[in-house]
């Protein structure tokens, strides 16, 4: 694998069936994880990364590819392990969503579930649309629509999502949890 920091599907399609195969760490939520991945991927959701790098990177070893739905949060997984000491990461740019343009390319189905960015789409886009149509009445909550509108011109600088952060936390967007030392077992399993 080369040293970029970044992967292509069609860079990574070769090399999976490879001698030196990477691991495949994809740091959606469980329940985005349990929709569709690629074969072999190990689940490690970005909050398990985030408050225990340094407990998973004893794990980590070889070529690692990270992959989330379109790259931002294997890329803030990707900082936050090479902070603890963990080389030879690379993101697979586009993540999940650009590996399933090709139909060629194998993917693991399972339960559909609306993607995280689509309900933040859906629950901004209603709370904006409801507190225009109150502000006709209660002019004050055209104040929420603005605020809204704050956070996702915020989320798009910052690359990273509030509301984002707060769905993943719905009982809809829970699949099998998975623990720290769950990961550790399954990473442990994947470089033997």
């Amino acid at each position: 694998m080369t040293t970029s920091t970044h992967i292509s599907p069609e860079g990574l399609m070769p090399i999976l069936s490879g001698p030196t195969s990477p691991l495949l760490l994809d740091v959606r939520t469980p329940a985005e994880f349990e929709t569709s991945h690629i074969p072999g991927s190990i689940n490690v959701p970005l909050g398990l990364v985030e408050n225990h790098a340094e407990d998973l990177s004893a794990s980590l070893e070889g070529n690692i590819v990270i992959i989330c739905r379109s790259g931002a949060r294997a890329q803030r997984a990707q900082q936050y392990l090479e902070a603890v000491g963990v080389n030879n990461l690379q993101v697979l740019d586009g993540g999940i969503e650009a590996w399933k343009k090709d139909p060629h390319r194998p993917v693991k189905s399972g339960a559909t579930r609306w993607d995280l960015e689509r309900q933040v789409r859906l629950v901004a886009g209603g709370i904006v649309g409801l507190s225009i149509l109150a502000s006709t009445r209660v002019p004050a909550t055209k104040w929420i629509a603005g605020g809204i509108g704050a956070g996702l011109t915020y989320a798009a600088v910052s690359n990273t999502c509030m509301m984002g952060n707060a769905l993943m936390k719905l009982p809809y967007n829970q699949g099998q949890e998975v623990s720290l030392k769950e990961a550790q077992r399954m990473l442990e399993s994947a470089s033997k």
